[in-house]
């Protein structure tokens, strides 16, 4: 009933859409991979809310093409000779959509807030002494020790990002969620014409000045050459893929690679690879609660994984997926594998150190978001391999932004709170030990699961501090031995993220890390 009733819903999204006029010609549709409902991009790392902010906030740096960090907000910045002050001046002319001018007292309550919550934020203000507005458009960082990755911090691509907000804005408490949504980015959200569940609406905006370089990944000019972008919620994939041929839409995201021989057999549609760094899939655990409160019990779910099993049922095609068993990822230069393990289950293995860690029995709870393309195939394998290591496991099926809002609780299980859930990256954001947010052993300051490792957080603040590359390899390898030894998350592999368009009809879709909608032209 619940699958009819989506079914329903995407009909009726492309009865209204075929219903609105032609003269609409400088509107981009597209599906996104997921549905919108929760939209401060501090408060969440879901992907889906990392999009939206790229669409209303600018960010002070962002990554090229080539992974150089280069100025965005910023207009020029200077280093002291021994590295540790920092000048920041922004571009003249910036202005927030409501009109006032964006100054260096938003950017530094931004930063603040954005740090709060970040893995490589905690970081960077960590080794900070001082972040002090100078004038109206300049502020200034001091450290208080060497920190080699300020531009990478400020600069970072993926969730959480360091987008600027207005200092009334940004002054909320990093644990709440914002309800302001002013920007200062290429796009304005039409919060009026937002419904969760069917569509979100952007509008150019006018007061946006782009770079005057050519646009680069993420860097460059972000200029926006349509009136308005609508993502649409259509949940069944086949219905998507089927408005994207009928030309109803212009875009899917993440078509899943199941529907891939379809859309190649029609000549106006084309697979788009966006994201060919790649992105890392993550099965998480809840380092509060049992079972996985005992690290016997979190090696025994390492010693229960097949990664293919999972790569195979959520990716499918072997062209563009990866088995790797390396935390900081594979084709970085921080690799580092670990023979057979996730990748040929031990079972027995795995029994006998659920026997050593107590383990009772109890199911443990395994959230499953049902629409999100990118892993919702993940838990079904997940219960049947965890199942044949000796645990018991309970799936408990919702939507993704359901799964959301559940993993930020801390309860028990069987308080609304959880054991297992799962979550892509992509690969720029897993790379290093200082932006992996997952590595974090920061107890309440880490990520979702929460683990408490001082040990894990000495070598990554020493990683951080580090500006020897040699001896910050030596770091980052010994980072990624502490994440296996503690199995503080788990890899499930990697793959490469294609997305679909009408080629007769769209032009301009920039590879990037995250998908986004500048530099696009309807034709």
């Amino acid at each position: 009933m619940r699958y009819l009733r989506r079914l329903a819903a995407a009909a009726a999204c492309l009865g209204m859409l075929s219903a609105i006029p032609a003269t609409a010609e400088t509107t981009l549709r597209l599906v996104a991979h997921s549905d919108l409902k929760v939209l401060d991009p501090i408060w969440t790392t879901a992907f889906i809310t990392r999009n939206h902010g790229y669409m209303i906030y600018d960010v002070l740096f962002a990554k090229d093409a080539k992974g150089v960090v280069q100025p965005q907000m910023v207009d020029k910045y200077e280093v002291s000779p021994d590295k540790l002050t920092w000048t920041f001046t922004l571009r003249p002319g910036l202005e927030w959509t409501d009109g006032k001018p964006v100054t260096a007292e938003d950017c530094v309550a931004s930063i603040r807030r954005w740090a709060a919550r970040d893995a490589l934020g905690q970081q960077l203000m960590g080794a900070t002494g001082e972040l002090k507005v100078l004038d109206e458009k300049s502020f200034r960082l001091t450290l208080k020790e060497p920190f080699g990755l300020v531009l990478d911090a400020l600069g970072k691509p993926s969730s959480n990002v360091p987008f600027m907000m207005p200092k009334r804005v940004a002054d909320t408490d990093p644990n709440k969620q914002i309800d302001d949504y002013t920007g200062s980015g290429p796009f304005m959200f039409k919060r009026d014409e937002w419904k969760p569940g069917e569509k979100v609406v952007y509008l150019k905006n006018p007061k946006y000045k782009p770079r005057a370089e050519p646009p680069s990944m993420l860097a460059g000019g972000k200029v926006v050459k349509v009136d308005r972008v609508e993502w649409l919620a259509i949940p069944d994939p086949a219905t998507a893929a089927n408005a994207l041929i009928a030309g109803e839409i212009d875009i899917i995201e993440v078509p899943p690679p199941d529907l891939f021989p379809m859309l190649k057999a029609e000549k106006n549609i084309a697979l788009y690879g966006w994201n060919q760094a790649g992105s890392q899939i993550i099965m998480r655990m809840n380092h509060l609660h049992p079972p996985f409160d005992n690290v016997k019990a979190r090696q025994a779910v390492l010693y229960s994984i097949a990664q293919e099993d999972f790569l195979r049922a959520q990716v499918g095609d072997p062209e563009i997926y990866r088995i790797c068993n390396a935390p900081l990822v594979c084709g970085s230069k921080y690799e580092k594998t670990y023979g057979d393990l996730l990748i040929k289950p031990d079972y027995e293995k795995s029994k006998a150190l659920l026997k050593e860690a107590g383990y009772d029995g109890k199911p443990i709870v395994m959230m499953h978001q049902t629409d999100l393309q990118s892993s919702n195939q993940l838990p079904a394998v997940g219960k049947q391999l965890l199942e044949r290591g000796g645990f018991k496991v309970d799936v408990q099926s919702t939507d993704w932004q359901t799964v959301v809002s559940r993993r930020a609780r801390k309860e028990a299980p069987d308080k609304g709170g959880w054991n297992i859930f799962y979550t892509t990256t992509t690969t720029v954001d897993a790379d290093n030990p200082a932006a992996n947010s997952f590595s974090s052993g920061g107890c309440d300051k880490a990520w979702f699961g929460w683990p408490c490792d001082p040990e894990i957080e000495k070598l990554r603040s020493s990683f951080a501090r580090e500006t020897d590359p040699e001896k910050q390899k030596a770091i980052a390898l010994a980072v990624s031995d502490r994440i296996m030894e503690q199995a503080q998350y788990v890899v499930l592999g990697q793959y490469k993220a294609f997305g679909a368009y009408r080629k007769d009809r769209v032009d301009g879709w920039l590879q990037s890390p995250a998908a986004v909608w500048w530099n696009i032209s309807k034709k």
